[in-house]
């Protein structure tokens, strides 16, 4: 199967780890900024397999994590309208808001439907006419630009009952945040390989050279992760600080060009909170003024919304590489996928889930 069992070679695996414990001669952190990654790393033990001087810490790259509570309240509201059917990727629908989660709305009556993408809400507005379709869209780069086409399909088709409830985030400028602050630990940083097919990395040279720290682009597949540890610590021993790709089966430097083209007509920069963390200076994504009518804040008039955050979880620490999921007290015991205090535990790519599902106690 080309393209994914070499890169989960066992053997081919041990040999860069082999090579990573040769080259390194004093302790290095390391932040995988994707969920994605640190569930393959969690789930093929690849920290086990690393010398004790390397230490990974999670980064903020998991969509569903960062969608701030106050946006989470706000779809909860908009989920228990009458006539309205809210559309969302799964792993929303577990997520935890000030009071309760999309699942409970659904439970106590309210519209709630998993779709795989903005598209098939666009579908379910064109067959129900009489109803207020709302798509939840959240994510990075890499659900921008099909979000952005539904809004672009929806002005096409004359659609009034179709509307976006936007909570989109980038990369960039998170990156800013977590080494600008002086709390970082961050010494180098495995760039998420799906953002970068989308927006490339011209980007990252100026974050590499502004924090003197060595980006490498990165895939998911165990050996793709074990390779970009290794260039990543190669630099750090030489001092060096560039941007590597080491994912270029799949990532270019500048990107899908069209989809960002897709992303610039329908969006714009803006300021964005993040769960746990607090507002990014242009780090979001919202609309323009001339699509706001697809802007479901403005439909539904929920802007008022005050949430309460648990008090006991520690994601937005996790999330900036400052703690680890076993150093949260509430860590498997008060707070569980079942009863999960934060969406770090319920999402696909979420940190304290990907501990949780593969056994990390320690």
């Amino acid at each position: 199967m080309k393209y994914l069992s070499e890169y989960r070679d066992a053997q081919l695996v041990r040999a860069v780890m082999d090579e990573i414990s040769r080259t390194i001669h004093q302790p290095w952190v390391i932040m995988e900024i994707c969920g994605g990654q640190t569930h393959s790393i969690m789930k093929y033990g690849l920290e086990q397999l690393l010398p004790a001087d390397v230490e990974l810490v999670h980064g903020p790259g998991c969509p569903v994590c960062v969608t701030s509570l106050e946006m989470i309240d706000k779809a909860l509201a908009i989920a228990s309208l009458p006539n309205v059917i809210f559309t969302s990727y799964g792993d929303m629908l577990r997520v935890p808001g000030s009071s309760g989660d999309l699942f409970s709305v659904r439970a106590t009556g309210g519209d709630v439907r998993v779709v795989y993408s903005s598209l098939d809400a666009i579908k379910i507005a064109q067959e129900n006419p009489d109803k207020q379709v709302v798509f939840f869209a959240i994510g990075f780069e890499t659900t921008a630009p099909a979000n952005a086409m539904s809004v672009i399909q929806a002005h096409n088709l004359g659609l009034e009952n179709f509307s976006l409830l936007v909570s989109h985030v980038r990369v960039p400028p998170a990156m800013h945040a977590i080494l600008g602050s002086p709390s970082s630990r961050v010494q180098g940083f495995l760039a998420a390989g799906h953002v970068c097919s989308v927006m490339g990395f011209w980007e990252y040279p100026s974050i590499a050279e502004k924090y003197n720290v060595p980006i490498t682009i990165t895939g998911f597949e165990p050996l793709d992760i074990a390779q970009g540890i290794l260039l990543t610590i190669r630099q750090l021993e030489n001092g060096s600080h560039a941007v590597e790709n080491a994912y270029a089966r799949v990532v270019t430097f500048d990107g899908n060009r069209p989809a960002q083209k897709t992303i610039r007509q329908v969006f714009e920069d803006c300021a964005q909170a993040w769960r746990g963390i607090g507002m990014i200076p242009l780090s979001g994504w919202r609309l323009k003024d001339e699509f706001s009518n697809y802007d479901a804040t403005n439909r539904f008039q929920v802007q008022s919304i005050k949430p309460s955050e648990s008090q006991l979880c520690i994601a937005g620490q996790i999330l900036q590489g400052l703690k680890k999921p076993v150093n949260c007290p509430a860590y498997a015991t008060q707070c569980t996928p079942e009863h999960p205090l934060g969406a770090t535990m319920v999402s696909s790519e979420g940190a304290c889930a990907a501990y949780y599902r593969y056994g990390r106690s320690q």
